[in-house]
């Protein structure tokens, strides 16, 4: 028997990783909970401030922003003056946590951390047991992906994704049918149904507290051409006919991914465009080393993608699919043509343009 030695210089190196990981963990707590109490927005509007003054500014307890801005200090999020007891945001760092940094803003992202930690005991009892947690374990998911992705939406769904599409922005002011799959609380429509009044927009999403959300959106808007339905995607079945359905990081998502696809196939009217967004990866591990956000994307598959999917002894399809499978399930499900494009503000996904023929 031969026993192998660890070296010793690796060992220390990965030692480091772990707690700089143990850092990193926390420090997404705390950019959470600055992004939900809009500290990193009010110090964005601040001079360099106490502790007190920053709490006073964004109506806090001043204690708590104490210990938050000591947090963020150590974790060299903010700048700190010992002299002054000042604390103060760089405008570099605000352009990655502040909402007027629209999709740049990364603090959003952070909600996650905490929302996938509160079901670790039920993912740990499938890695035992299979099977996955229910979508009713995630009471805020589509709160925090509604508004991930309305920062992408609001300063690039109309001229940016919509955009891709040749002639489809003259169409949409002349007039068609669009449908949105899995339309979350239905921002996409309503930002749709505003900008084209001479189009019917119609929403579909399981979950009936989105629904209700993007009802009380469209009625706050006025918008007599926006609908929405609680629906299964996987039930459509061609009964109702789109010029163009769109899908927005919905589909990994999805129990009979390949069902839900030919359902849509099936609902295109002749020349329709489906317009799917998907996350942009590889479902080939080695070609994810270099993503750089291929850790998070992984995790998030296992605490929500893949396990909402297999609870539903679905396919488990996960976060990262990958260009190759999609083409392969978008050919399944009758498409002939599909083509990859991306925008600029949308750092996480790919945009896929179908047609029948």
């Amino acid at each position: 028997m031969t026993t192998t030695h660890p070296d010793l210089e690796k060992v220390e190196e990965f030692a480091g990783r772990m707690v700089g990981l143990m850092n990193a963990s926390m420090l997404s707590l705390m950019t959470s909970v600055g992004h939900r109490t809009g500290l990193f927005d009010t110090m964005a509007t601040l001079p360099p401030s106490t502790s007190a003054q920053v709490a006073a500014a964004a109506g806090l307890d001043e204690r708590y922003v104490r210990e938050w801005l000591n947090a963020m200090t150590v974790g060299a999020f903010v700048v700190y003056d010992p002299a002054s007891r000042t604390y103060v945001l760089p405008p570099e760092h605000a352009a990655s946590l502040t909402r007027a940094a629209g999709p740049g803003n990364m603090a959003s992202m952070a909600q996650f951390t905490a929302l996938m930690g509160g079901v670790e005991d039920e993912i740990v009892g499938c890695f035992r047991a299979g099977g996955g947690v229910p979508y009713s374990r995630f009471p805020k998911f589509q709160e925090l992906m509604a508004e991930m992705s309305g920062q992408v939406h609001d300063v690039a769904l109309i001229e940016g994704e919509l955009g891709l599409v040749d002639g489809l922005l003259d169409r949409l002011r002349e007039g068609i049918d669009v449908c949105d799959v899995g339309c979350g609380q239905g921002h996409a429509i309503n930002l749709m149904a505003k900008e084209f009044p001479n189009s019917r927009f119609h929403g579909l999403d399981f979950s009936v507290d989105g629904v209700a959300a993007a009802q009380q959106e469209a009625a706050a808007l006025g918008l007599a051409n926006a609908t929405f339905e609680v629906k299964d995607a996987a039930t459509l079945d061609g009964t109702m006919q789109f010029d163009l359905i769109t899908v927005f990081d919905a589909v990994h998502d999805q129990a009979r991914p390949d069902v839900v696809l030919k359902g849509i196939a099936d609902s295109l009217r002749p020349g329709g465009v489906f317009l799917c967004v998907d996350i942009a990866g590889s479902s080939n591990v080695e070609d994810n080393l270099e993503h750089p956000l291929a850790a998070m994307l992984y995790s998030v598959s296992t605490f929500h993608c893949m396990t909402v999917s297999l609870a539903l002894d679905g396919a488990g399809l996960g976060t990262m699919w990958g260009e190759q499978k999609a083409r392969e399930m978008f050919r399944e499900a009758g498409f002939t043509s599909v083509e990859t494009m991306k925008v600029p503000e949308d750092i996480l996904n790919v945009h896929y343009i179908c047609r029948k023929d």
